[in-house]
């Protein structure tokens, strides 16, 4: 199954309180963090709700 890269590139200070809940969810603290996740719904979905602060990349 693919994977994607999220990294965070803008902060969430001053952003509604589930934009913040779901950066935290994803693993993302502060500006230039990334994870791996696996391509799930659940996590498309999280970060479609934050895509103005983070990059995503599909990893293979």
């Amino acid at each position: 199954m693919a994977q994607l890269k999220v990294t965070q590139h803008r902060s969430g200070i001053g952003g509604k309180q589930n934009q913040r809940d779901t950066l935290r969810s994803l693993g993302l603290k502060r500006i230039g963090d990334t994870v791996v996740k696996e391509d799930r719904p659940e996590i498309r979905g999280m970060v479609n709700t934050v895509r103005h602060l983070v990059t995503v990349e599909e990893v293979k």
